[in-house]
């Protein structure tokens, strides 16, 4: 794996992260009516309302960087075969283990002519 991917990995798990955290710190759409007759509050570190802006935001923003890391490590990881345009272009990997003929000492490398093979 290239450092590219491994990077985009260590940010998709990340964001993947802030994403979780992110949505289960914020409150559903029922929380308000809680609220309402007293078991919530309302007053926040952002505001009644600054909060939920914020939060849906930053949830958004992490959640497109998630899916844009995830194309990338897609695309990345794609490698398409390379086949060979013919049979003839493939090459063994290990050759064959074939033993040579032997031939008697001080026969040249020359073969005898057919007439000369006895029958």
């Amino acid at each position: 794996m290239s450092w590219w991917a491994t990077l985009m990995a260590m940010v998709q798990v990340v964001s993947a992260l802030g994403v979780i955290i992110l949505v289960l710190i914020q409150h559903g759409k029922g929380a308000d009516m809680g609220a309402a007759f007293g078991s919530g509050s309302s007053g926040s570190l952002f505001g009644a309302t600054g909060s939920a802006n914020f939060m849906s935001r930053a949830t958004a923003g992490l959640a497109t960087v998630f899916f844009l890391m995830t194309l990338g490590l897609a695309f990345v990881g794609y490698q398409k075969p390379q086949a060979p345009a013919s049979v003839m272009e493939t090459s063994p990997s290990v050759a064959p283990d074939v033993p040579e003929a032997r031939r008697p000492v001080g026969s040249s490398e020359k073969s005898a002519p057919a007439g000369d093979i006895p029958k």
